[in-house]
């Protein structure tokens, strides 16, 4: 595994912050049903950034003004080892990375207070850490330090995108071998039981809890027991996360017959020519914002050859007409977490101010909107869904009928769902697709070449 350089990210951190102390908790193990019955351990991203120990138990205190970082833990008892194994000594893992010292858990209490900085806990368990070593009642994470950090994380490093590079091969590896292999009569969790298999067999683990499903109309959708038959269009979201923490997040849909069908075909063509679009505007200087706005204007050129929707593109957008078909946004930062620093706040990960995000429906869900800057990485997933429930709400509101045929919209309301999904450096130039030449085809016909005859 790559070694970070954790001192330098410290030190630079010292400096965006300029004085005072701050408080970087790590994760615990948290029960499942009961305190010893755990969920698999994920360090705290942040913690695991300027530390790269994936520990539980840990925390970090990071003093400017007396330069000093310390480490608070505590080594690991004999009654520990007897069932957990020997483990590495503290104090010579701090070493190994340039922490100044370490001490036990309980002195923590002594090293913060009031005035410590801190980020937004999202576990209860952070909360109440926060309350009782500050005293506060009333959490009030800085701003400054959230700023800084996300100034920091945002521009991906060259060891950094060799990690996703990795993570987004094997991703592709692992949606390769189900479009290889998934057969008229199989169910979802085989195929989701195949892939598992290739992630865990590869030593890495799912970034996310993955989405392979018949009904693609459902953006999330984590159940796994339909059956597939020859028809049905199987969509998989799915991406690895590496043991540096940097992952991957990819999409393909494909049909469980040989080939698509012809509105199939027609319907992935258009969200192909989103995710083409989409690519030519991902460059320095356009917000991602006009990014999305560009992506939904193709889909509206495709749905309007398809008779499904009229009028102008451009007014059609602005009104919002297109999100009867593509509801989300276009994509989000990726890196140590799929949707990088959302804990942080995604209003301040995504955007430069929080009043630029939109209030309107779909552009409320674009996770990413800011000026694009080289060095980010980020996701491009465009896609069509035709969801019953939603259809029948625009209709019966009276949505859009400048725009929208609703009787040939209903005709196909059964559709499904189709959605295509790479990660991007964004470059000097523009952007490039992360995985290299382990890319998996992005056309319909490239799918189809790796279905079985």
């Amino acid at each position: 595994m790559i070694e970070f350089q954790y001192g330098e990210r410290i030190a630079q951190l010292k400096k965006l912050i300029g004085s005072g102390k701050i408080l970087l908790l790590g994760n615990l193990y948290s029960g499942r049903n009961y305190k010893d019955n755990v969920y698999p351990f994920r360090q705290d991203s942040t913690f695991l950034y300027f530390t790269g120990i994936k520990r539980s138990g840990l925390h970090l205190v990071i003093d400017i003004d007396k330069d000093k970082t310390t480490l608070y833990g505590n080594d690991a008892s004999t009654d520990s080892i007897i069932w957990t194994g020997p483990q590495e000594k503290l104090r010579l893992i701090a070493e190994s990375i340039g922490i100044d010292e370490v001490k036990p858990s309980d002195q923590l209490t002594n090293a913060v207070d009031a005035e410590t900085l801190y980020l937004p806990p999202y576990r209860a368990q952070h909360t109440q850490t926060l309350k009782e070593l500050t005293g506060q009642q009333e959490l009030q994470a800085s701003q400054k330090l959230i700023n800084a950090i996300i100034q920091m994380r945002s521009y991906k490093s060259q060891e950094e995108v060799a990690e996703m590079e990795k993570a987004v091969r094997l991703s592709n590896k692992i949606h390769s071998t189900l479009i290889r292999t998934a057969r008229n009569g199989h169910y979802e969790y085989e195929l989701l039981a195949q892939a598992t298999q290739l992630a865990i067999t590869n030593n890495t683990t799912w970034a996310y809890n993955p989405i392979l499903t018949k009904n693609g109309q459902t953006l999330h959708n984590h159940d796994h027991h339909h059956q597939i038959a020859d028809g049905n269009l199987i969509l998989v979201d799915a991406g690895i996360e590496m043991p540096s923490g940097y992952c991957a997040d990819l999409t393909r849909t494909f049909p469980v017959s040989r080939r698509f069908e012809t509105l199939q075909k027609e319907i992935y063509g258009i969200v192909h020519n989103a995710y083409t679009t989409a690519i030519e505007h991902t460059v320095p200087s356009n917000t991602y914002k006009e990014v999305h706005l560009k992506a939904a204007g193709a889909i509206v050129d495709g749905m309007k050859e398809l008779g499904w929707m009229k009028g102008d593109t451009e007014e059609a957008v602005a009104a919002g007409a297109h999100t009867l078909f593509f509801p989300h946004g276009l994509g989000h930062m990726i890196g140590m977490d799929v949707h990088d620093m959302e804990n942080l706040g995604e209003i301040y990960v995504g955007y430069s101010r929080p009043e630029d995000r939109s209030t309107d429906f779909g552009l409320q869900y674009l996770r990413l909107g800011k000026t694009l800057e080289a060095g980010f990485c980020l996701t491009i997933e465009p896609g069509v869904y035709l969801i019953p429930e939603l259809i029948d709400k625009f209709q019966a509101e009276g949505l859009h009928n400048n725009f929208l045929n609703y009787d040939s919209i209903n005709k196909h309301r059964d559709f499904g769902g189709i959605r295509l999904e790479d990660d991007f450096l964004v470059t000097e130039g523009g952007c490039r697709r992360l995985g290299g030449d382990s890319g998996l085809p992005t056309t319909a016909e490239g799918i189809e070449s790796l279905r079985p005859a």
